[in-house]
């Protein structure tokens, strides 16, 4: 079996931790059962995946801004694929499945699930994506979706109307309604409809054959190239409501979608995280704070309190959905992010009139872990080295760096640097474009 997950979403209903880069699903903030530690929300689905004994490989959808995020949580245990740019689920889908099928080299009856990196959910949502693989192996349908049972009437979910049985635990897709309103919800329940969870079963072949009617050349990199050529649309409108044998397969278990501060802060283990002093005297209230500044919290009742280098957020829990419209106004770069080899703190940016600016960093690289070989066009750069110990190359000269010593590296010039222990450092840069776009790699080996 194969296993794609659909990793995307800008995050906004949980600002000001996440963002473009670190969407919801990157946010460190979930109990590890049995645990002191802290995990996020695809770290869990990863590790349910495992523990569920599936016997699948996972290739994660995303964005090109959320790889990096990816790799720093997840490491090299996922395959990746990267959309040039963000098209809805169905292209997504299809850029995955030729992957696996070109890139890959699986057969048209491999065995594919797709299905998103965040639910909140229990083992019998794993075993219920192991019966959609049995299904799938049956012949029973072409196309197998997991039905979740609804515990309300929402207008958030699409619904699936069940028809007759195709066996144990199974149903034909009588139709599809897309987020109804309560009243009309209330009674597709009362009916028997499933929510909608976003979990697709089906062979290789049926979706790659999908796929090249839109877009269809031999390699998986022409096809990536030609990209744009697939329709901007949601695999639910161009495949699952068009598909002629189309079954589901229900789950009954706890499923939840952390989207917002309210539902999130019902499953954290604690009220407070960060550099946090309340009088103990709170009700309902959780505080998460990234920063170094201290925050504190006196009498507070039902409210969530968020603090990143992002911004500070202070709202009542019953109105934490209405963040979203609110966060889309504020069009800022992201102020922190996870790397590959590190993490990355904006501490100042300042733009001025004729068009010069500022920008200063705090960045921490991991032991052994290096930035690329790379130069800029449009800035300056000078990083200060205030703790640990690692190597800077310059132009293809190679030193030593640690604790107290200042490089200057103007634009056009080569650099790379890599940590012997965890390398943290101030990087100030200046020029007139001051964008993560503007550099050019070129190849380098460490020895």
């Amino acid at each position: 079996m194969q296993i794609i997950l659909l990793s995307g979403g800008s995050g906004t209903r949980l600002w000001p931790l996440s963002n473009d880069a670190r969407s919801k699903q990157f946010l460190r903030l979930l109990p590890v059962e049995g645990s002191d530690g802290l995990e996020s929300m695809v770290q869990r689905v990863i590790r349910q995946i495992q523990e569920a004994d599936l016997k699948a490989s996972v290739t994660v959808a995303t964005s090109v801004t959320q790889q990096d995020f990816i790799l720093a949580q997840l490491g090299t245990e996922v395959s990746i694929v990267t959309e040039p740019s963000r098209r809805d689920t169905f292209p997504a889908i299809c850029l995955a499945s030729e992957y696996l099928s070109k890139e890959k080299g699986y057969g048209e009856n491999e065995i594919v699930v797709v299905m998103p990196c965040d639910p909140y959910t229990e083992s019998g949502y794993f075993r219920t994506i192991a019966e959609m693989d049995k299904t799938v192996g049956k012949n029973v349908a072409e196309l197998v979706l997991m039905g979740i049972r609804p515990t309300y009437p929402s207008s958030k979910y699409g619904y699936i109307i069940p028809g007759q049985p195709l066996g144990e635990n199974t149903f034909a897709v009588h139709c599809f309604t897309e987020k109804p309103d309560a009243v009309t919800a209330e009674k597709f329940i009362e009916d028997g409809a499933f929510w909608n969870g976003g979990v697709f079963a089906f062979r290789l072949g049926y979706l790659t054959t999908i796929a090249e009617r839109y877009v269809n050349y031999p390699t998986f990199e022409e096809i990536r190239e030609h990209y744009g050529d697939f329709p901007k649309i949601s695999f639910d409108y161009e495949v699952a409501e068009k598909a002629k044998s189309v079954a589901v397969v229900p789950f009954y278990g706890e499923w939840k979608d952390l989207g917002t501060w309210n539902t999130l802060t019902d499953e954290l283990a604690r009220c407070s995280y960060g550099n946090v002093t309340t009088d103990g005297t709170g009700e309902n209230t959780h505080v998460i704070n990234e920063l170094d500044l201290p925050v504190m919290c006196i009498g507070t009742k039902n409210l969530v309190v968020a603090a990143s280098p992002d911004g500070i957020l202070v709202t009542e829990k019953s109105r934490s959905e209405e963040i979203k419209s609110f966060a889309n106004r504020l069009k800022r770069r992201p102020m922190y992010e996870e790397r590959r080899w590190g993490t990355y703190r904006v501490i100042d940016f300042v733009e001025y009139p004729d068009g010069f600016s500022t920008l200063t960093k705090r960045l921490i690289l991991n032991p052994g872990a290096s930035i690329s070989y790379q130069e800029h066009a449009c800035r300056d750069e000078v990083w200060t080295f205030i703790d640990g110990e690692g190597e800077i190359v310059l132009d293809g000269e190679r030193k030593r760096v640690n604790r107290g010593m200042t490089v200057y590296i103007p634009k056009g010039m080569r650099h790379a640097l890599r940590a012997v222990t965890p390398l943290s450092f101030i990087e100030i840069q200046t020029g007139s474009n001051l964008v993560e776009t503007d550099i050019t790699r070129y190849p380098f080996e460490w020895i």
